[in-house]
């Protein structure tokens, strides 16, 4: 008889527990993204005009799982030294549209830069790329179209990619993503139930130990990836790791083959993409490129995180052809 009553008031308690928690859920689930800081609002209004004069142009890509507004640091600086300083948000990231269900791919981002240059007129113009992360991959692929000359592809001049991971085999995703990227069920809860202090522990440990993101800067990273609901696509997106092995061929033998100008800006403590495991892969495969290795403590980041060394090596590299 104690034991039935003591079942029975455990029912209960259980009971009201979830009485309480379905509410509690269903307020978590719809909190509203952050508001926009006066810096990021600003920065999505702004354009890509330059110094005058000069013919250059460049176009900036961004990585995972961030936005453009990873180049804000040496915005400035860029465009006093070309005419035309180009950043977009991928699709699925930023402002841009974050479509659900959707299959995201790095060929379809490499055709929205496409397009976004013939709508801007600048088609038939030589373009360079900076690109980082997620972005090194795009133009991996921007590139193995330039070298199939195809009509209506970029006429690229230059690339510099940073902190990518163009080897699968040297590349290191976070515990988050392989989870995200491999979740199948669990990935849309997983995704659901993300929240800054999820995204703040796990994005600052890429930083070096003394370049970390200030907490107002992680709430404007959050701010563009909730934006237009984006947590919710995060495991869509992370299927580009998929895609990058299965691709590797066509990708790496693509910056392996061309003739253009080819550089690599490199923040070593990255524990993405390890050093010396990467550095060692990339100058093997790629002997034709430069690379700049920036400080000892600079990591995953390299453009936020010394935006000045960043600034300088780009620049070196540019006025060195």
């Amino acid at each position: 008889m104690v034991r039935r009553d003591r079942l029975r008031r455990m029912r209960e308690w259980w009971v009201q527990v979830g009485l309480l928690a379905v509410p509690l859920l269903a307020a978590y689930l719809h909190i509203p993204p952050p508001q926009l800081s006066p810096a990021l609002h600003s920065w999505k209004s702004s354009d890509s005009v330059g110094v005058v004069g000069s013919p250059e142009i460049v176009v900036l890509l961004h990585g995972f799982p961030t936005s453009s507004y990873d180049w804000y640091k040496i915005w400035e600086g860029l465009t006093l030294r070309f005419h035309r300083v180009i950043a977009l948000d991928f699709l699925g990231f930023g402002f841009s549209d974050k479509p659900r269900p959707h299959h995201y791919s790095i060929f379809e981002q490499a055709s929205i830069v496409e397009a976004l240059l013939r709508h801007l007129g600048l088609q038939n113009r030589r373009i360079n790329l900076l690109s980082h992360d997620y972005g090194d991959i795009v133009a991996q692929e921007l590139l193995y179209r330039f070298k199939q000359n195809r009509s209506g592809r970029l006429t690229i001049k230059s690339l510099c990619l940073s902190n990518g991971g163009i080897f699968p085999e040297t590349h290191r995703p976070l515990l988050l993503q392989k989870l995200l990227k491999d979740g199948g069920m669990l990935s849309p809860i997983l995704t659901r139930l993300m929240n800054f202090f999820v995204f703040s522990r796990g994005l600052t440990p890429v930083f070096g130990p003394y370049t970390r993101p200030s907490e107002s800067e992680l709430w404007d990273m959050w701010a563009g990836i909730r934006n237009n609901d984006g947590n919710l696509v995060i495991d869509s997106l992370l299927q580009y790791i998929n895609q990058r092995k299965k691709f590797r061929r066509r990708w790496v033998g693509a910056l392996a083959s061309v003739t253009i100008p080819i550089h690599f800006i490199y923040g070593p403590l990255d524990p993405v993409n390890p050093y010396p495991e990467f550095l060692e892969l990339y100058r093997k495969t790629l002997p034709r490129s430069t690379v700049s290795i920036l400080d000892d403590h600079i990591s995953h980041y390299p453009q936020l995180e010394d935006p000045m060394g960043f600034l300088n090596a780009y620049m070196g590299f540019i006025n060195s052809f």
